[in-house]
């Protein structure tokens, strides 16, 4: 295996015996062969779409399938292998379809396994990260691919809610295929991964209007962050509608219902509020599932990415869900058309465990997402004008296990008096239990939810620069620290560089699918820039560098 797609990846290289994240070899080579087929169905979806022949079904299986792929998503090789089986049906069906009407189709547009698991181990050893041999444009492709990535699961999650934009869909065709072209050069491969940042802001766009419309616009909300006595479920993840579900199968069950993770933002949706055995967030971020799950006596259901490796005292209590998967954890079925899942078996494993003991815990504020920050302009620019709010710093994005990332703690409680910091993302959860304080009754740490919510930010930049008759955001005082872990930050970052956002400070390290060359680009294009010390670092914001 090479697998080097996200900011753990060993020695900031490439794991190469087994991921960081705990995938095994065979998962990722399946993974690879998955992708490359992928491409291959694109291939076939774009030529069949030019002749007028259109697969809905297909065109979201494409985002669905490469969604499979994102780091701490399905570690399940038996699940992968299916979806492989299942690429390959549709891929045939289209090219069937376009029978004597393509020339020269590509390999990953014809290729069939030989036999079971070994012919597909085999082929996938071959088609990896590291069959493209150009450093650059290999770095330039794994680039647009990640990012493609990170936009499949905000579509994904969009889609789930009945939001829909087939065009982000073609895009991910186009740009998959793309990336088979063995005469690509650069130059056209940083066209697509702008393009890719334009997709990714319509991406996010749809998927907040998704949930805004199904759940109201989020609130300024106090979250409990300790237990009450009883039998209790803990959902993680980012999927709304499987939230609410396990909320509406859990009324008047004596059960209480507990958010973890990119979950916590739920509690800001009015309609959730509704719900009143919806008891308040456990824990933290994804990195300390091993330590924070063994101590919550409840059922545990993880609704997108972000699962690790379940350790044994707990794995008989934790579901997997919708793309989710582990070797040997109960999975909930996806639900009918038309229907609902059926969360049951999570129920009544809650009701079987012995349940939580109280224990005290704050309260944090969240639901500052674009809607009620814009509603509080005016008081945001009188006190941009009396001095009050010296800059904004946005340190949006993922958290995870490197020591380095106490950084972003270190920056948060450092930050002279007069800074906001706008967060969305797990990222969050290395300040947002610190004694900050407020500007005016304004928290200095504004949460607009999950990673996807870092939209909300942009939207806000742009407004703001509006309404002060600023040219552009970057002329806000206005500074961006963001930590990435993931492809779904890669999307993000993508899309901060499309909407023309410089000076990004980027951390805790630079992603290894970057060559040297390509650092130097984005450098010179955008000035991102690694991160420094917190007191050089925040030295500079202040000063506007």
């Amino acid at each position: 295996m090479y697998c080097f797609q996200c900011q753990e990846t060993a020695k900031n290289q490439g794991c190469t015996q087994g991921g960081v994240c705990g995938k095994s070899p065979d998962t990722a080579v399946l993974q690879d062969l998955l992708i490359y087929l992928l491409k291959g169905l694109s291939f076939w979806s774009l030529k069949a779409r030019a002749l007028g022949i259109g697969e809905k079904e297909t065109d979201l299986f494409t985002a669905k399938a490469l969604f499979m792929t994102l780091t701490n998503v399905n570690f399940d090789a038996e699940r992968i292998e299916e979806a492989i089986h299942e690429t390959i049906r549709r891929r045939d069906s289209l090219k069937e379809a376009c029978a004597g009407k393509v020339a020269n189709p590509p390999e990953a547009a014809l290729w069939k396994p030989e036999g079971g698991r070994e012919s597909l181990l085999k082929k996938g050893e071959t088609v990896g990260v590291l069959s493209t041999n150009h450093e650059d444009i290999r770095s330039l492709k794994e680039l647009l691919v990640y990012g493609l990535k990170g936009i499949a699961a905000y579509t994904d999650h969009a889609y789930i809610l009945g939001a829909e934009n087939p065009e982000i869909l073609f895009f991910l065709q186009e740009a998959l295929a793309a990336t088979l072209r063995t005469d690509i050069g650069a130059d056209e491969l940083v066209g697509l991964v702008l393009k890719a940042g334009n997709k990714a802001v319509e991406a996010m766009a749809l998927l907040d209007g998704g949930n805004t419309e199904k759940y109201g616009h989020p609130e300024i909300t106090e979250v409990f962050t300790g237990t009450y006595e009883g039998p209790a479920i803990l959902v993680s993840g980012h999927d709304l509608l499987d939230f609410e579900e396990i909320l509406e199968q859990t009324k008047g069950t004596g059960v209480k219902v507990y958010t973890h993770g990119e979950m916590l933002p739920a509690h800001a949706y009015p309609a959730f509020k509704k719900y009143s055995h919806l008891a308040g967030n456990y824990g933290s971020s994804w990195y300390n599932q091993q330590k924070e799950f063994p101590e919550f006596h409840g059922a545990i259901v993880m609704t997108t990415n972000c699962i690790q490796k379940p350790l044994d005292n707990y794995k008989d209590r934790i579901f997997t869900t919708g793309l989710v998967g582990w070797p040997g954890v109960a999975h909930i079925a996806d639900r009918p058309k038309g229907g609902r899942k059926d969360f049951s078996a999570v129920i009544a494993k809650a009701k079987e465990l012995k349940g939580l003991k109280a224990t005290e815990g704050k309260k944090i504020p969240i639901g500052f997402a674009h809607n009620t920050v814009l509603s509080l302009a005016g008081t945001i620019i009188e006190k941009i004008k009396e001095g009050k709010i010296k800059r904004f710093i946005v340190m949006a994005g993922c958290d995870g296990r490197h020591k380095s990332r106490e950084y972003f703690t270190e920056v948060a409680s450092k930050l002279p008096e007069g800074t906001l910091i706008l967060t969305a993302g797990c990222a969050k959860y290395r300040y947002n239990m610190l004694d900050l304080g407020t500007i005016d009754g304004i928290p200095r740490v504004l949460d607009a939810g999950q990673c996807n919510d870092s939209y909300s930010w942009a939207v806000v930049a742009l407004k703001l620069a509006e309404a002060v008759g600023a040219a552009h955001p970057n002329d806000l005082p206005l500074s961006f620290d963001i930590g990435w872990y993931e492809q779904k930050a890669v999307a993000v970052l993508l899309a901060l560089l499309s909407l023309g956002i410089k000076g990004i400070r980027l951390g805790p390290t630079l992603p290894a699918f970057l060559s040297p060359n390509i650092i130097k680009v984005l450098v010179e294009k955008f000035d991102i820039k690694p991160i420094d010390t917190p007191e050089n670092d925040i030295a500079s914001m202040m000063a506007g560098h």
